[in-house]
């Protein structure tokens, strides 16, 4: 049973959410209503991405963090790709329909790297230890990018642009950082702690795997409850199929010159999707987690595809 839930975690978790979702729809990211349950609930999706990261950098050995050239190229077009869009969504004061498909591809732009991307590298051949550095790097550039984009592309009236920076700050830098904080903490002044949670070499992926059956049940209620014609909905699909194609191509192409294109490659193009979804749901037109919602699938068709032609490969040579 374990073994069967390692190999379909994905279709499984977004089937329960899809599913379930008029049991998961009740998990309010924003108002929660009831005294206890809906808010814990409503700190769910966080605690479990912040458990994701806490597990993953305790794996991270401080004298593998070594920037690569390649890791700054990829942070500038994560930052410059997003941050055309949210201009574009800023100065042509676009409306109606079609913002929520900008809103959705500059969140898969600026979404930093899976937590899960370092296991996919290592089976591809590449470098673990590189592609962990540039998750903490990218970790850290969304930490400060996203309070700065998301309060001027999607303003509140009743609140300034500075109220809802800090409020996002307040959020998502302490979710995104403290983590790696902790880790090393615990690694220094805590090594019994710090050996612990090193006894737990899946549970990053099986939190990962609940945190999608919930994010995939709000991007259905999403669907379910908008009134956006079919064809929007089509086109944020694609802007994920779209920004997919493009980040996978650009990271091994970037990767290439430096001799790392598997790492670059899966760096760039394999995102935490579930925080994306969580932020778009949470700060941005709620429609717009259509975008990221459809990365999970483009990617991992795309991991699955690389895992087969790899193992093919192996057999041949064998």
């Amino acid at each position: 049973m374990l073994n069967f839930l390692k190999n379909w975690t994905l279709p499984v978790a977004m089937l329960a959410g899809t599913l379930g979702y008029f049991i998961f729809a009740n998990f309010s990211f924003l108002e929660p209503t009831k005294p206890f349950m809906n808010t814990l609930v409503a700190y769910l999706t966080p605690f479990l991405i912040f458990s994701q990261l806490l597990l993953t950098f305790c794996r991270v050995e401080p004298k593998d963090l070594m920037p690569r050239p390649w890791h700054g190229w990829l942070l500038l077009f994560q930052l410059l790709s997003a941050s055309i869009l949210a201009a574009v969504l800023i100065c042509l004061h676009m409306d109606g329909a079609y913002r929520e498909v900008f809103e959705g591809a500059m969140v898969c732009l600026i979404c930093p790297t899976a937590t899960a991307a370092a296991v996919i590298t290592g089976k591809l051949g590449g470098s673990a230890s590189s592609l962990t550095t540039y998750t903490l790097l990218s970790n850290i550039l969304a930490a400060i990018a996203v309070p700065l984009m998301f309060p001027l592309v999607e303003p509140h009236a009743d609140i300034t642009f500075f109220t809802a920076f800090l409020k996002i700050l307040g959020k998502v830098f302490p979710l995104l950082l403290f983590p790696f904080i902790l880790a090393c903490f615990f690694r220094q002044f805590l090594p019994s702690v710090h050996r612990f949670l090193l006894g737990f070499p899946n549970l990053a992926f099986y939190l990962w795997g609940v945190a999608l059956a919930i994010v995939t049940a709000q991007t259905v209620k999403s669907l379910a409850t908008s009134d956006a014609a079919l064809s929007v909905e089509i086109s944020l699909a694609l802007a994920g199929l779209i920004t997919c194609v493009l980040q996978f191509f650009l990271g091994k192409h970037i990767g290439s010159v430096y001799f790392d294109r598997i790492s670059a490659g899966q760096a760039l193009g394999q995102k935490n999707t579930v925080l994306a979804i969580w932020m778009a749901y949470t700060y941005l037109d709620p429609l717009s987690s259509v975008g990221p919602g459809s990365y999970v699938l483009w990617q991992n068709i795309f991991n699955s595809w690389q895992l087969w032609k790899k193992r093919k490969k192996e057999e041949f040579n064998n």
